[in-house]
C-alpha cells in the first residue's frame, strides 16, 4: 500500500514547492498541503520587504525545469525582488505548474503513524504516516509514505520578553504590539505610527529595516520617533562589521540606520531585557528585569526572532537539539554563535533525519531557532531528501550546491529609490552570504 501513497509536503512556500518538484522529478507522487489561500502565503505577508538575494539564488533547479516546460522565463538574475515579487513571479507559477498536487486551505494539525502512537514500537515502521488535515469542510485524514515538513516558522514569532517568555502584560497589550516589520506604504499602517513614539525591540536586520522606515516617516510626519531597544549591553556590531559578524560591512541598511541614530531620529536604549508591559494613559511602558522603565510609547515592534511550532508533531519521534530545536546532526552546523549562513556546510537527508524514518523537517523549520537560513541551502536539502526517498542514497549523500564566492546577498534590503549611492558602495554583505529567511521576513534577526 505504501508504494501507492504520496509524499506529503507541508507548506507551499519556496522550500515546500521545491520539495514537491524534486519528488515529482524522482517519479514519486506528492501532495502539498498549505493552510493559506495561495502559494507563498507567509512570504506575501512580508511582501513589502526586499530580499538581500538576487533572482539568481532564489529559484530551485528542479522548479525551474518544471516551469520552463510551460514557457516560464526566469526574471533578471541580477535583480533583487521584494517578497511580493518573489511570490507573484515564481511561487504562484510554480504552484500552478504542480496543479492539483497543491491543496490550499488545508492546514495540517497533526502527524502520526497509522494506528501507532508515539510510544508504540510494534510494526511502527511498516505503517504509513497519517496526516490530519483541517479544511473549511472539516477535518480529514490522509495517508502518506513520507512527510516533509517545510511549514516554516513565520507563525511563531519570538515574544517581547527578554527571558524567552511573553513579558508580563504582553498579551494584554496585543493591540499595541506588532511582531512584523511595518508596511508604511499602507495608509492604515502608516497612520498607526505617524506622529507617535515607537519602540523597536531587536538587534538584527529586521530591526534595522524597521528603524530606517520609521526614520523616513519622521521626515514627513512630525512627532514620529523611534526608540531602539537592545538586549545587548552596547550597540557593538549591530550596524555591521566586527569579528562576530564575519562580514566586511552590512552595507546600505546598516549605514542608513546608523545615520538615523546619529541624527537623533532614533533613540538607543541598551542592556534592556523587557520583563513587563505596563499600561498608562500615555501608552505602553516597557519595564526591564531590573525595574527600569522607559518613557511611554504608542506602539511596540518586537523583532526578536522566530521559533518552530512543534505541536502538530507531538506523535512523531523527533531527534532535536536541546538548544536550537533543529535536528541533532544539523545543529552544530548552523549554530548562530559559530556560523553565518555563508559558513553553513551544505547538508541533506542524513543531517535532517529523525528517529522516525521517512519524516523530515526542511527549510526554515529545520533550522529551529537559528536565523542563518539561506534559500539555496533549502533547495539542496529537499533535493537530497527526494533522492533518499527514491532509494538513491548515493545521490542523497552527494553535495550539489556551491555558493557563489562573492556571496548571495549583495542587495540593500531597501526600496530601489532609497538605495542610491549606498548600495553602489558595496551592498549589504561584503564577501560572505547573509541570511535569507523563507517563511519569515528575509532580514535576519540575530539576537
Amino acid at each position: 500500500m505504501a508504494d501507492r501513497l504520496p509524499v506529503a509536503v507541508i507548506g507551499a512556500g519556496p522550500v515546500g514547492l521545491a520539495a514537491a518538484a524534486e519528488v515529482e522529478r524522482r517519479g514519486l507522487p506528492a501532495v502539498v498541503l498549505e493552510k493559506g489561500a495561495e502559494a507563498g502565503a507567509a512570504v506575501r505577508e512580508w511582501g513589502h520587504v526586499r530580499l538581500f538575494s538576487s533572482w539568481r539564488d532564489l529559484v530551485s533547479p528542479a522548479a525551474e525545469k518544471l516551469l520552463a516546460a510551460g514557457g516560464w522565463t526566469r526574471p533578471d538574475e541580477d535583480a533583487y525582488p521584494t517578497g511580493a515579487e518573489w511570490a507573484q513571479e515564481y511561487l504562484r507559477p510554480l504552484a500552478a505548474a504542480l496543479g492539483e498536487r497543491v491543496r490550499f486551505g488545508a492546514g495540517v494539525v497533526g502527524v502520526s503513524r497509522l494506528g501507532r502512537g508515539r510510544v508504540v514500537d510494534a510494526g511502527r515502521e511498516e505503517q504509513p504516516f497519517t496526516v490530519r488535515v483541517r479544511t473549511s469542510a472539516g477535518e480529514e485524514r490522509m495517508l502518506a509514505r513520507a512527510v516533509v515538513d517545510a511549514s516554516g516558522t513565520w507563525g511563531s514569532p519570538g515574544p517581547l520578553g527578554g527571558d524567552g517568555l511573553p513579558a508580563l502584560g504582553e498579551s494584554a497589550a496585543a493591540g499595541r504590539v506588532s511582531y512584523r516589520i511595518p508596511d508604511l506604504a499602507d495608509a492604515d499602517v502608516r497612520a498607526r505610527y505617524a506622529g507617535r513614539r515607537t519602540a523597536v525591540v531587536g538587534s538584527g536586520h529586521s530591526a534595522l529595516t524597521a528603524l530606517v522606515a520609521l526614520a523616513g516617516l519622521a521626515e514627513e510626519a512630525p512627532g514620529t520617533r523611534a526608540v531602539w531597544v537592545l538586549r545587548r549591553g552596547e550597540v557593538g556590531d549591530a550596524f555591521g562589521g566586527g569579528d562576530a559578524d564575519q562580514l566586511a560591512a552590512r552595507g546600505a541598511l546598516g549605514r542608513r540606520a546608523q545615520k538615523a541614530v546619529r541624527a537623533g531620529s532614533v533613540e538607543v536604549v541598551t542592556g534592556f531585557r523587557t520583563a513587563e508591559v505596563r499600561h498608562e494613559d500615555g501608552g505602553a511602558v516597557l519595564v526591564d528585569d531590573g525595574g527600569r522603565a522607559l518613557d511611554p510609547v504608542g506602539e511596540v515592534v518586537a523583532l526578536t526572532g522566530f521559533r518552530p511550532d512543534l505541536a502538530p508533531l507531538s506523535e512523531i519521534r523527533l531527534g532535536l537539539d536541546a538548544t536550537l530545536e533543529a535536528p541533532v546532526a544539523l545543529a552544530p552546523l548552523i549554530d548562530p554563535n559559530v556560523h553565518s549562513c555563508g559558513t553553513v556546510y551544505p547538508h541533506g537527508a542524513a543531517e535532517l533525519s529523525h528517529p522516525e524514518p521517512g519524516f523530515y523537517l526542511a527549510g526554515m523549520k529545520a533550522y529551529g531557532r537559528a536565523p542563518t537560513f539561506l534559500a539555496l541551502t533549502g533547495y539542496e536539502q529537499v533535493r537530497s531528501i527526494a533522492a533518499a526517498l527514491a532509494g538513491d542514497h548515493e545521490g542523497a549523500a552527494r553535495v550539489e550546491l556551491t555558493l557563489p564566492e562573492t556571496g548571495v546577498c549583495q542587495g540593500s534590503g531597501l526600496a530601489d529609490a532609497d538605495a542610491g549611492e549606498e548600495e553602489a558602495a558595496g551592498g549589504c554583505c561584503g564577501p560572505a552570504p547573509q541570511a535569507v529567511e523563507l517563511t519569515r521576513p528575509p532580514l535576519a534577526v540575530l539576537e
